[in-house]
């Protein structure tokens, strides 16, 4: 999904993480379709819409997006709840969701957890338990993925260099 700007388009979506103890830790991420920054990501024992929810009001209270900004994902149960539809109102951003059986629609959000997955959990790993998972995402979302990771899409520049260039206009 091509963008112009920052804040003009965030992809979200849900992925699983295995845990040690046998069960699942969800993770829902918002990244922005134009830096590829994760703008807001909330991890949770449970696939209840809360886990979306939380993870825009993240990135909305960080980002602080204009009226219109496109909100990209798939038919999930959680993106088309009334919860987060009345979110999308309160925040006066629009919904935009995939075609129905169409994984390539969401395609930046799909690579963003390939990445994530084989960068953090290589051959399989899996994290000890939500607490640790939680600590790691923190270290690799916040502090790895948007200030060191460089992007060959983003002529190799981190999500941060590219929102500071646009923010600031920096050559």
């Amino acid at each position: 999904m091509d963008t112009a700007k920052v804040n003009q388009v965030w992809v979200g979506d849900i992925t699983y993480l295995a845990l040690a103890t046998g069960q699942w830790a969800y993770l829902a991420c918002w990244r922005d379709a134009f830096s590829r920054r994760v703008v807001g990501w909330h991890v949770s024992e449970s696939l209840h819409t809360d886990l979306i929810l939380t993870a825009f009001n993240r990135a909305v209270a960080i980002c602080q997006p204009p009226p219109g900004l496109l909100v990209h994902a798939d038919w999930g149960s959680q993106y088309t709840s009334e919860a987060f539809t009345t979110l999308l109102d309160r925040t006066q951003t629009i919904a935009s969701l995939s075609r129905p059986g169409n994984p390539y629609d969401n395609a930046l959000a799909e690579s963003g957890w390939s990445t994530l997955k084989t960068e953090l959990l290589p051959r399989g790993a899996c994290f000890a338990d939500l607490e640790e998972a939680r600590l790691e995402l923190a270290e690799y979302l916040d502090h790895y993925y948007n200030t060191q990771r460089l992007h060959s899409a983003l002529g190799y520049c981190t999500p941060l260099e590219i929102d500071l260039h646009y923010l600031f206009n920096l050559p």
